[in-house]
């Protein structure tokens, strides 16, 4: 049972207004509700997406800093050795890295991975003249950086140009493993001239010769390539 808030007449329960003076008829529970304010905001704020261009500006400038603070750091305070080329070429092939992931984004693969080798190559050279010792990068930094980008180019292309699955990029990468593993082996040997014998590596090039015939094998035979396919599921 309700009653008017002005003068007090009885009111039925579903009356909008009162009979008598016109005064709305309010619901002390329906107030609330409306008064209450919402736990979370109607509408969600977006923020503005980082663009990679002023991503690559930030972490370009982190670099260059930290590149040429170290510099005067070893002219004008811990003056002597060359430390600083170490942290110097670690920035120059951190920057390297990042160009086609967040400077020139439209930057071919192939060109990346010609750029990292002679980011990497140039990192060994700071390194052997900052020691005043460069045989061992000619005779066996340079070959080495050599070695591994040959082998990344010819894997970048195996997966994009040649048929492509899990099967098959395995086989690639692990016929990649068994050539730098060789690989590596002859360049020490040849560097240390104790005469080139395979000893290792050829343990690592038995397991993956196994390992690739196996996989050519399953590649052969459609039956066996999708039975494999649907018990490890891709």
């Amino acid at each position: 049972m309700s009653y008017c808030v002005n003068c007090g007449v009885e009111l039925h329960g579903s009356a909008k207004t009162c009979p008598l003076c016109n005064t709305p008829v309010y619901n002390p529970n329906e107030v609330k509700k409306e008064e209450q304010p919402t736990p979370y905001p109607q509408e969600k704020g977006q923020v503005e997406k980082v663009k990679r261009k002023d991503l690559g500006i930030l972490l370009s400038t982190v670099v260059l800093a930290t590149a040429i603070t170290c510099g005067l750091l070893n002219a004008y305070v811990f003056t002597g050795p060359l430390w600083s080329l170490a942290v110097i070429g670690v920035c120059a092939v951190l920057w390297v890295i990042m160009i086609p992931v967040v400077i020139y984004t439209n930057l071919s693969i192939y060109i990346s991975l010609l750029f990292d080798g002679a980011a990497a190559a140039g990192y060994l050279y700071m390194l052997a003249f900052m020691i005043g010792r460069d045989g061992w990068f000619f005779g066996l930094g340079l070959p080495i950086v050599v070695l591994v980008t040959v082998i990344a180019e010819v894997v970048t292309f195996a997966v994009k140009k040649l048929p492509k699955s899990f099967l098959t990029e395995s086989l690639y990468l692990i016929t990649a493993v068994a050539v730098l593993c060789v690989g590596l082996e002859v360049l020490i040997d040849r560097y240390i001239g104790d005469g080139i014998a395979l000893s290792w590596s050829a343990v690592v090039l038995t397991v993956c010769v196994i390992v690739d015939i196996a996989l050519i094998t399953i590649l052969s035979l459609r039956r066996l390539r999708n039975a494999v396919r649907k018990r490890l599921h891709f």
